[in-house]
């Protein structure tokens, strides 16, 4: 099947208006259309769901206690604006190339055809890493809670070797994984309905926890509000960054979308400022509650209820951090299928990966080998090993698609936006720039698996991907 496509060799790209139609027929040609179904507030509960999670249960907690004391806030506004310079990037595309994928698709039809396989070769991974880190974490609050109620798991469950004594693996985090896929490939409109609950439901034990929390406060807490410097404030901004992202995979979703090119742009925006509202509440209750150095650096927000009298309150903490992070879950481990998806359908890896399910229509090969991945990571791998994964590709990522965004403004400034992004090239220049200079604070070890995994992909993209590539076909 021939194809337009610019460029040559390596560089070759789809052009953007030619897109949807050449996907179509894509599509088509391999059994593999996805069900257009989500409207607007469910994707921005998607977003919602990938974005409020570990950051509000973990992190704020951890970086209030180490990193920045009350400044904490101060981090999480960083990185939300640097976030949020991304997003808009982010939204112009969504609008703009409404097709399953995200910064996979954005970077082929933008910079090429080389650009764009490692983008998406890298959030293969990232993407599989943070579904299995988060899954580890759920199940920490899991035991927490069945510790309550005087029960307690054999010790070989507790986690992967290496993490304790007689430890073996983390049965809960592995069978949450298999969950999560099985949900997933029960169709998009019956998993977006169970994710916009979930949402629903974590939205209410946040604010909850923020009302509560409000009474209980002492200003005194927020003194000394810089305790470690300035420095200090910016480091836990590089460290909850990893709490402001999520829209991202959000956007692999726009081909299941209703009417992608409005409402992809709107979720996307609406997604991260709820979050970001929330996020910057409830830190103010988090550290006017306790002294930043009595926060509990593993359940913030359950240590400082008690520490008020409020245990039951605290188990309704537990509870809630369990639901939101499952809903991290849920929107990571879709981003990755639809990546695996698009890049299957566009040649780039076999076939027979885009195929859907005939009534469900939603890629069920790619969703079940994802979940076996991510529950053996999960299962066999400590914590801190399988987060130090998940880094370097998402911030790639944002830096591919700020810089495609200001390419493409000024080599096609003609083509049809239903978002644009504002302050071109300012934004997005201050996007790529952040994302830059967090990835200098990845330690080596992170850049060690990084090569080793880009090595493995340039093997296969000069093997395999460039010569089966749709765009290779065209005379």
């Amino acid at each position: 099947m021939a194809v337009l496509r610019s460029g040559q060799g390596v560089l070759r790209r789809k052009p953007v208006e030619a897109i949807e139609r050449i996907e179509d027929d894509e599509a088509t040609a391999t059994g593999g259309r996805l069900n257009r179904s989500l409207g607007l507030w469910q994707l921005t509960a998607i977003g919602i769901g990938g974005i409020i999670g570990a950051g509000i249960f973990t992190l704020a907690g951890t970086v209030a206690n180490g990193t920045a004391g009350p400044a904490v806030v101060i981090s999480f506004l960083i990185a939300g604006v640097a976030s949020a310079a991304a997003a808009l990037s982010y939204a112009e595309f969504a609008g703009l190339i409404p097709r399953a994928g995200s910064a996979y698709t954005y970077g082929y039809a933008v910079l090429g055809e080389i650009v764009g396989w490692f983008i998406g070769w890298d959030l293969l991974l990232e993407y599989t890493a943070i579904v299995a880190v988060v899954a580890i974490g759920i199940s920490g609050y899991f035991d927490f809670l069945l510790s309550q109620a005087g029960m307690r798991l054999p010790a070989w469950l507790l986690g992967a070797p290496g993490t304790g004594r007689g430890h073996r693996v983390d049965l809960f985090a592995a069978v949450l994984c298999l969950l999560i896929a099985y949900l997933l490939t029960l169709g998009i409109r019956s998993a977006a309905r169970f994710e916009t609950t979930v949402v629903g439901i974590k939205v209410v034990v946040v604010l909850l926890v923020i009302a509560v929390g409000f009474f209980h406060i002492d200003t005194a807490h927020y003194h000394p509000f810089f305790p470690y410097g300035v420095a200090g404030t910016f480091t836990g901004a590089a460290t909850v960054f990893f709490a402001v992202f999520g829209y991202d995979a959000m956007s692999t979703a726009a081909e299941e979308s209703q009417d992608a090119q409005r409402h992809m742009p709107k979720a996307i925006v609406y997604s991260l400022a709820a979050s970001m509202v929330l996020y910057v509440l409830a830190c103010l209750v988090l550290t006017g509650m306790q002294s930043y150095r009595d926060i509990d650096k593993e359940s913030g927000f359950s240590g400082a209820f008690k520490s008020v009298g409020l245990n039951g309150i605290a188990n309704v903490v537990a509870v809630g951090a369990i639901i939101g992070i499952l809903t991290v879950m849920f929107t990571f481990m879709l981003g990755v299928t639809r990546v695996w998806y698009s890049m299957s359908r566009d040649g780039l890896l076999p076939k027979g990966f885009a195929r859907t399910h005939p009534t469900r229509h939603v890629p069920t090969r790619v969703t079940w080998i994802v979940g076996v991945a991510s529950a053996a990571i999960a299962g066999f791998v400590p914590i801190g090993t399988a987060a130090e994964l998940t880094n370097i590709g998402i911030l790639l990522a944002f830096v591919v698609v700020c810089v495609a965004v200001i390419v493409l403004r000024y080599r096609r400034p003609e083509l049809p936006r239903s978002f644009r992004c504002p302050a071109m090239p300012v934004v997005p220049g201050i996007g790529a720039l952040f994302s830059v200079w967090l990835i200098t604070f990845l330690h080596w070890q992170t850049w060690v698996r990084f090569a080793v995994w880009f090595l493995v992909g340039l093997a296969i993209y000069f093997g395999y991907s460039y010569r089966r590539s749709e765009l290779a076909r065209t005379p």
